[in-house]
């Protein structure tokens, strides 16, 4: 049980002395410690008072008239807290989890301030990279593939620390925020209605099929098949099955540091955001649209943004970064594997991927 805090009541002082006393006084609140945002009528997350107690305090000496106050202590449960009220069966919002919005606590100076500082940083990393590369003499043409290796995740590794902080750093200042921003939990994953593991199974499912059907549809349109791009897989070939250090190193990027760095930028905190004017499913399109622009490959555009769909719902399904992140790591280490896989089989791979 946490220590009562102890807040004040007094009456609103009239506006002007001239004017009529009003029979009914408005309530104003004073408060001991700092407030904090009520709980949102949507997810009812936060602990709420418990207890209320109101005494009455005598006026003070001064000539005013009606200074007596009230003084209001009030205690919670911070490890139980109230049991969740029913939704309203009125609003299909709220028997729907997926289209349910957040309670956003930052405004919109916040959000673009963030996102531009996220840019920036990314950007500053990787010239500071390339510059202490060159002041350690490094040559890229003298170093071996698992050297090159080690070079990539240590710069991805930088760049994920730095963009996450930015972010996290940002944001700091509002906590505390609801139970649903920026929520990484393991527990109950198999559970049906928000359980991460089978929430990314399904959503990795849908994910395949949704982009063959992209693929297929692409196809269709253009009565060919669409050219892909497949720069950022051309220039990690060489890595692709070299060694055990290399294709650890390989997973460790796209596996790891890039499923959390993206998702929580781009679903845990701008598609967050843009609930606050836009519905969630409009946010999860939107979201998208941006993860699939920042990849810099128009080629692969309509995949990228379907993958970007199922993201961002079954993030908002479960309200757990967790799902999206894994959905991403199957699929991007799942690329990774089976071009290793079929390397070491003695297939092109240069081929392959210029074939698809």
């Amino acid at each position: 049980m946490a220590s009562p805090s102890c807040f004040l009541f007094r009456p609103r002082p009239p506006l002007c002395s001239r004017r009529r006393r009003s029979s009914s006084r408005s309530l104003y609140l004073l408060s001991k410690q700092s407030l904090h945002r009520l709980p949102s009528p949507r997810t009812c997350r936060r602990p709420v008072a418990e207890q209320l107690v109101l005494r009455s305090l005598p006026p003070g000496n001064g000539r005013r008239m009606g200074a007596t106050g009230f003084a209001c202590y009030c205690s919670y449960d911070t490890e139980n807290g109230l049991p969740t009220p029913s939704p309203d069966k009125g609003k299909s919002s709220d028997e729907w989890p997926i289209l349910r919005r957040w309670d956003v606590p930052w405004e919109w100076p916040t959000i673009s301030l963030t996102m531009v500082a996220c840019a920036v940083s990314f950007l500053l990393t990787g010239i500071a990279e390339q510059s202490i590369l060159e002041q350690l003499g490094f040559r890229a043409g003298e170093t071996t593939l698992d050297e090159k290796a080690e070079i990539l995740f240590l710069g991805q590794l930088s760049t994920t620390v730095v963009v996450l902080g930015v972010i996290f750093g940002m944001t700091n200042t509002f906590r505390p925020f609801s139970d649903d921003i920026f929520r990484y939990e393991f527990n109950e994953p198999l559970k049906l209605q928000n359980g991460w593991l089978l929430w990314s199974a399904i959503g990795l499912f849908v994910a395949i099929v949704a982009i063959a059907l992209a693929g297929a549809a692409m196809t269709f349109l253009n009565g060919e098949t669409p050219q892909r791009e497949t720069d950022s897989l051309v220039l990690l070939l060489p890595l692709i099955g070299s060694s055990n250090i290399s294709t650890a190193c390989l997973l460790g990027i796209t596996g790891i540091l890039a499923p959390i760095l993206e998702e929580t930028v781009f679903r845990g905190f701008l598609m967050v955001s843009l609930t606050m004017w836009f519905p969630t499913p409009y946010a999860v399109l939107m979201t998208a649209a941006v993860f699939a622009f920042a990849h810099f490959t128009p080629g692969e555009f309509p995949q990228l943004f379907v993958l970007g769909v199922v993201l961002g719902f079954s993030y908002a399904q479960t309200r757990n970064l967790l799902t999206p992140i894994a959905i991403h790591a199957v699929w991007n280490s799942g690329v990774i594997l089976l071009l290793t896989f079929l390397q070491m089989q003695g297939y092109d791979i240069r081929e392959i991927l210029q074939a698809s």
